[in-house]
Parts: C-alpha cells; structure tokens; sequence
C-alpha cells in the first residue's frame, strides 16, 4: 500500500503539472482563434484552471480527503458549466428537465463547496464528519452530471468538432470512476482505498482531450467503412466465442468431473450449427444484414458504395451470371433498382403504342408474369401525377403507413399486381414530369415496411435510372428519324418519275374518252384511270415536303366521305358501308378520310377477293366510331402489342408498314384513338373512335355563354 501510496502521489503531481500546463497554454491562445473552435472558450480555461486546483489537492492532501473532495465541487461546478455553454448555446437552450437538473446540480456543488470551505476554515478536525457527507453529494453530483454528459451526446449532431465530444468523454468517465468508487464503499461499508488512489492516473488520462479541443483538428467525423465495421464485428464476436469457451472451461475445472467434455462438445455443435445456418440459409443471411444495418449503423444504406454499384450496373453492359456482356438497358435498370434494395428479382413495364404499362423486360423474376399483365391508363396516370413509390403491402391491407404520403389516395393498382404475392414496391421512373417506365420489385428474403431512407433512395434511383432511359428513347428516335430521313430522301428520287406517270394516266384517260369502241368498258376505263391519277397526284402533294397542310377541326358528316372511299376502291373491292343517319364527327375531313382509306386499303390487302369489308359508322358515348372489318387471316395479340403501329413494320411483304402508324398519329392528333381486335385466321377489326360535332358544339357554345 506504500509503493502505490508514492505511485499515487506521483500520479497527482503529473496530473498537476499537466492541467496547470494547459490552463497556462489556454490563457495564451488567440482568442478569436479559440472562438472559432469552440462555442464557449472561456469556459474551457475555467474548466482547466478548476481541474488544476482540484489535482493541486489531489497531491497536497491525498485523494479521499475531505479537502479534495471539496476542490472537487469546484471542478464539478467548471465541468457543468462547460457541458451547458458549449452544448446548449443561446440560440438552442437546453430543455426545461435538464435545465431543472443542472441547476440542482450546481446549487449542491456551491452549497458543498461553500460549506466544506467554511468547516475546515473553523476546524481542522472537520474532515472526520465532513468526509461522508462530502461523498453522498459527490454520488448525486456524478449521477446527474451523467445525465447532462448523455443528453450533451444526442446534441452532438448539431456541427460540434469530434475533440469537444471527446472533452465531455473525459468528464463523464471522471464521474462515473467516482461514482463506482463511492458505491463499492457504500455497499461494503469499507472505502475502496485502491480506487481512490488511482483517482489521479484518470484525471491524468483527461488532459490530452483539452489540448485537442483547443487545436484545429477534427472538424470532420472519423466514421468507418461498413467492411471494416462488420469485419470488427466479426472480430468481436470471434473473440467473445473464444471468451465463453474460456469460461465454460474455467467453470469446469471448478466443479470437476467431465463436464469439460462437454462444454467442448456443446460448444463445437453450436459453433457448426451456427456456421452452417448462415452458409446455407440465405434467408438467415439477410436478416443477419437487415438486423446489423437497423442497429449498427446510423444509415440502412453504405451510399457510395450502393451508388458507385448501381451507376456501373446502368452505365456497362455488367456481365450476366458469368455470360456475355448485357446489352440491354431495361434488363440492367431492372438489376440495378433491384440489387439497391436487396430484392432478388424485378419486372420493368414500358409504355405501348395507347399509354399503358405492360411487362417488357425482368430480371430473375420466377416463373414470369401472366400474359397480358399491365398497369391501365387509370394506374399510370395516378403514378405519373402523384410520384408515390407503393408499398403493395399497404395496398393490399388498405392502410398507408407513416411518411409513405399516399393515405387516402387510390391509385388503382391492378388485381393481379395485388394477387401476385412476391411483388413488394412498385417504382414509378420519372423524368421530370413524365413517367417513362414503371419497376415492380420482388419481394426480399426477409420482408420489411418501406421507411424514409428507403423511399429517398427509390426516388433519387429511379430518376438517375429515367436519364438512362430518356437517353435511350432519344438515341431510337434519333434513328427512327434517320431512317424516315433516308426513306425521304429515297422518294426524293422517284417523285419526278410519279409526277410523270400521273400526267400520262391523265393523258390517256383523255385519249380514251374519244377512241374506246365499247361505252361500258370506256367508261370504266375512265373512272378507274380518273380515280388513280387523283390518288397518284394527292401522294405526290403528300409527299413533298414543301406541302405542310394546317389540318383545321371542323364538322364532318361520315355517311359521304364513307361513300367516297367505297366509291375509290370499287374497282378492287366492294366494300358494304353501313352508317347512322346524320353521323357527324369532329375533326379535320381530309385527315379523317386518309385514316378510312388507310384502314380499308389495309383490310382489302389482307383479305381474298371472294370475302367482304364492312364499314360500319355509329354514335358511342359522345364519340364517332367507325369499325372496319375483314374476314382476312388476322394477328397475333404479341404483332399488335409490340409491331402493329410501328413504322418499317409489316405483315405484306413489300410493304413499308407505315399505313398504321400514320393512321393512329392523325387520329390522336384530333383527340381520337385506334383499337384492334384480331384473332388468327378469325379476320381483324379496327376500330376508329373521334370526337362527336354536337358534343364539341355544345361545348363550344356553353364556353361562350359562360
């Protein structure tokens, strides 16, 4: 007990010398500088300069002295009003029940150092009633001061320096050594005389953390990548293995008999129990990852790495389970949003020819989708105007739970999307204001709700995946337009040889009204020539890129314009029109007769020359529909899907598909729409749908009246 008697005298005049050397070193430092560093500067050199007095006591009168313990209250007293200055400034005031603690604290501390001052001043011999009194305050004073040292830690998000949090540290293990001290002596009714001495190494400990505090050093947080993070808790858990084998041992050989063996034994099960779980079990694997990133971490996500992993899967064709490089950009959007948030599997929906969403490309989805499975027009507006990322576990409980932002709003997801259990998150991919694709993502080993970091990480993914996807749209529009360019500049060619040809079918449409000997075959010689220098003239006018005609809407009656275009192509087909009397549609007439013989010209061509094409114009609900219909060989649902209205696509061969997809650009360009029904060998219906002229009228005049 001499030797450390000496250790600990020596320990008290080094911790002296350390805190007299830097409240010295304090007070000589700039004092703008200083209050640069820190919020309250002058409360860290009080805090130095108290630690000094305290440790001067430590080595005059010994630690656990009644002297000490009253220096000690001066310390306490310093180290709050640090914590309370540097951790709640004035503009962030420290809340109302620690406020009240503090104060309480302080008012012992005065009262305790007041007190001891006056006792010894009267009496020497004061220490022995003053001692345990002076140790019960010293219990509360480091209780409380634990608690302001705890509430200080959850401020520490506030911008303060890593050396200031490292100074509260120091104050907290100084309370929380004296607070064990005095609790080993209150419950063995003896002082722990050993602890007590080396009271002075711990306040020793505590100098370098001012010396930090007052130098230009931490201002960024020293924070760990999550592989050296989980690899230390791997570490840790590898030690505290061999930490229990150690006991268990222990423990067996202070019982005796085999139960060594047996440890080991249990042991060693355990041990490949454990490993085999988490080398079999992936999904064991995941909750494993899911409870280490929950409780861990601050963040669920490592955002570099998931960032820099999910631009390298968009930017490169990543190599596919070992195979070739993966050209195609939806299947890698679809990995990619996937692999974010650990989903095994995901369906990539684009936009078709109408404005639905179906299936187009998946990534490890099993056993795929049902055929014919899409988001409706209905769906893909509601995602597109209210951007929600849907958790369809909350769609299909009917709740929506906090922060996810869809309460009360019904976005009209699907029946098989809500059947199909292994969908989890549906993913709206906006770029800017439009919606250009749509991700359902499968469902992960271990399920879990959505929460804000999920949602944010969602959203800022799938507007970095849209850019990908908005530049690809661009690059085949780009072709598309080089190739109409080259398509263009092709008839360029020939446009000189059909202004010639039609003049000649004039010419000798002339020469044979005065030189055809049969009148039946004169005339009808004339009215087919007639009819195919107009339409040899009209496709030169259309053909010509100086002709831009402004289409103007307007009321035009169906029944005649119907009767005209049988009346073209009488010499090819008889075509049976059927229309309601006085049928009047809203659109350009011009426009609205090309779509018809675009319709008709495609109907006859896939039909044989024995069958019939029926036209058939009727009122539908403030609309104008006109279906035109054949008995021909039909389509597969995929040809319509995917093929039917696009350009450089078609069924006859020769042709350069493009009667369609000019058909339904004039019809959506007056507000209509073309629908198709067609079975293989079961003939097609095209079906024309245009705005009603009495409906557009009324509405025009009520427009005007209001």
């Amino acid at each position: 007990m001499a030797t450390l008697g000496a250790l600990s005298q020596l320990l008290s005049a080094l911790a002296l010398a350390g805190f007299g050397g830097v409240a010295l070193w304090l007070l000589t430092r700039p004092r703008a500088r200083m209050a640069a560093l820190m919020p309250a500067p002058h409360w860290l050199i009080i805090a130095a300069l108290a630690g000094t007095i305290w440790c001067a006591a430590l080595y005059r009168f010994a630690p656990g002295s009644s002297q000490a313990m009253v220096a000690r209250s001066l310390r306490d007293v310093a180290m709050l009003g640090w914590l309370a200055a540097t951790f709640w400034p004035v503009h962030a005031p420290m809340p109302g029940p620690l406020r009240l603690i503090l104060r309480l604290l302080v008012t012992l501390c005065a009262i305790a150092l007041i007190g001891g001052i006056a006792a010894h001043w009267r009496s020497a011999a004061a220490g022995a009633w003053l001692g345990p009194t002076l140790g019960v305050s010293g219990m509360i004073v480091a209780t409380g001061g634990l608690l302001v040292v705890d509430g200080a830690a959850r401020r520490a998000g506030v911008g303060l320096r890593m050396p200031l949090m490292a100074v509260a540290g120091g104050f907290a293990m100084l309370w929380a050594y004296e607070l064990n001290v005095q609790l080993i002596g209150a419950l063995t009714g003896k002082p722990a005389s050993t602890l007590i001495l080396l009271l002075p190494a711990v306040a020793l400990m505590t100098v370098p953390t001012f010396v930090l505090a007052a130098m230009d050093v931490g201002r960024e947080r020293i924070r760990l990548s999550r592989t050296v993070a989980t690899r230390t808790l791997i570490l840790i858990a590898a030690a505290a293995y061999l930490i229990l084998i150690g006991l268990a041992g222990a423990v067996a050989r202070l019982v005796g008999g085999d139960y060594g063996e047996l440890a080991q034994g249990l042991f060693l099960i355990v041990a490949l129990g454990a490993g085999g779980v988490l080398l079999l079990s992936a999904r064991t694997r995941a909750w494993l990852a899911v409870m280490i990133s929950k409780h861990f971490f601050e963040h669920r996500y490592d955002y570099r790495a998931e960032w820099m992993r999910f631009t390298a899967t968009l930017a490169q064709g990543a190599k596919e389970d070992g195979g070739e490089d993966d050209r195609n950009l939806h299947r890698r959007v679809a990995k990619a949003l996937a692999e974010l948030t650990g989903s095994p599997g995901a369906l990539l929906m684009l936009p078709d020819a109408r404005g639905a969403f179906r299936v187009a490309e998946q990534w490890r989805w099993p056993a795929g989708v049902e055929e014919g499975a899409a988001l409706p027009l209905r769906s893909s507006f509601m995602l597109q105007e209210s951007r929600h990322i849907v958790d369809l576990d909350v769609e299909r409980r009917g709740a929506a739970p906090d922060g996810s932002g869809h309460e009360g709003v019904d976005l009209a997801i699907p029946d098989w999307l809500r059947a199909d259990m292994r969908a989890w998150v549906v993913v709206p991919v906006l770029h800017f204001q439009r919606m250009i694709a749509v991700a359902v993502l499968h469902r992960p080993p271990v399920s879990r709700p959505l929460d804000w970091e999920d949602l944010d990480v969602l959203r800022i993914a799938g507007q970095q995946a849209a850019s990908y996807l908005a530049e690809s749209q661009s690059l085949e529009a780009l072709s598309e337009a080089k190739r109409f360019d080259e398509f263009n500049r092709r008839f360029a060619f020939i446009m000189h040889d059909i202004k010639n040809l039609a003049s000649q079918l004039s010419l000798l449409a002339r020469n044979a009204e005065r030189h055809a000997d049969k009148p039946e075959f004169r005339a009808d010689m004339i009215g087919t020539l007639k009819v195919s220098a107009g339409r040899l003239s009209d496709l030169l006018v259309r053909l010509s890129p100086r002709e831009r005609r402004a289409a103007e809407a307007g009321r035009t009656l169906v029944e005649p314009l119907l009767r005209d275009v049988a009346a073209e192509v009488r010499p090819r087909r008889t075509i049976f029109v059927g229309c309601q009397a006085g049928l009047a549609a809203w659109g350009d007439g011009a426009s609205i007769r090309q779509i018809v013989q675009h319709l008709v010209a495609n109907a006859i061509d896939a039909s044989p020359a024995d069958t019939p094409v029926q036209v058939i114009a009727v009122a539908e609900h403030d609309r104008a529909r006109i279906d035109v219909i054949d008995q021909g060989g039909g389509m597969t649902r995929a040809f319509i899907r995917d093929e039917l209205f696009k350009p450089f696509v078609s069924t006859k061969e020769g042709g350069f598909g493009l009667g369609a997809f000019e058909a339904l650009g004039l019809a959506q360009a007056m507000g209509g729409s073309i629908d198709v029904a067609s079975e293989p060998e079961q003939g097609s219906a095209f079906t024309l749908r245009l705005p009603l002229a009495d409906t557009c009228e009324n509405g025009q005049r009520m427009g005007k009246a209001g």
